[in-house]
C-alpha cells in the first residue's frame, strides 16, 4: 500500500492523525478487524488508535454504533449513509475524532440484492467532515475483504488531506 517511504498506509495514516492530534475509532462489518489489525502492526499505534468496534450483525450496527434503524430497514447495511453513521457511531463509541467504517459484502454471492464486492467505506471527523466512497472490488471473500481495508486506510489520508 502507498503511503511511506516503506509503503505503509497504515502508517502513513497513524503518522498523519496523529501530528494533527487526532484519535481513531474504527467500526468494520465485512473486514471483521482486518483494518484495526493493519493499524495495530505500526509501532506506537496505541498513541493514536483507541480501538475498534465489529459490527458484522445488522442489529449490532443500530445498538452498538448508533445507526438510523429506519435508515437500515429502507436501504440496507450496505449504503453510503450507513457507512457515514457507522463511521460517526465508532468515534462516539470509541471516544475518537476520526471515525473510520467499512461495509459490504465480500461473498461469495450478493447479499439483500447488493453484489458480491460491493463496498462501501467512509471516514468522519469529530466536526462533521467526511468521505464516503463505494468501490466495486474483484476477487474471492478474502480479496474484497483486503481491498475494504485499503479503501477505508485511503479515505482517511484522503479525508486528512482536505483538512490541512
Amino acid at each position: 500500500m502507498p503511503g511511506t517511504a516503506d509503503g505503509s498506509a497504515p502508517e502513513a495514516l497513524l503518522v498523519a492523525a496523529h501530528a494533527r492530534g487526532l484519535t481513531i475509532g474504527v467500526a468494520e462489518s465485512l473486514t471483521g478487524g482486518l483494518v484495526c489489525d493493519s493499524l495495530v502492526a505500526v509501532p506506537g499505534a496505541s498513541r493514536t488508535l483507541r480501538g475498534g468496534v465489529v459490527a458484522y450483525a445488522t442489529d449490532v450496527k443500530r445498538s452498538v454504533l448508533g445507526v438510523d434503524g429506519d435508515l437500515l430497514a429502507e436501504v440496507g447495511p450496505v449504503h453510503a449513509e450507513v457507512a457515514r453513521q457507522m463511521a460517526t457511531g465508532a468515534a462516539r463509541v470509541l471516544g475518537a475524532s476520526l471515525g473510520l467504517a467499512t461495509t459490504g459484502v465480500a461473498g461469495p454471492g450478493p447479499q439483500d440484492g447488493v453484489a458480491a464486492g460491493t463496498v462501501v467505506v467512509a471516514a468522519v471527523l469529530a466536526d462533521g467532515r467526511h468521505v464516503v466512497h463505494e468501490h466495486r472490488c474483484e476477487g474471492g471473500r478474502a480479496a474484497v475483504r483486503v481491498a475494504a481495508g485499503s479503501a477505508v486506510i485511503a479515505a482517511a489520508l484522503e479525508l486528512l488531506d482536505q483538512t490541512r
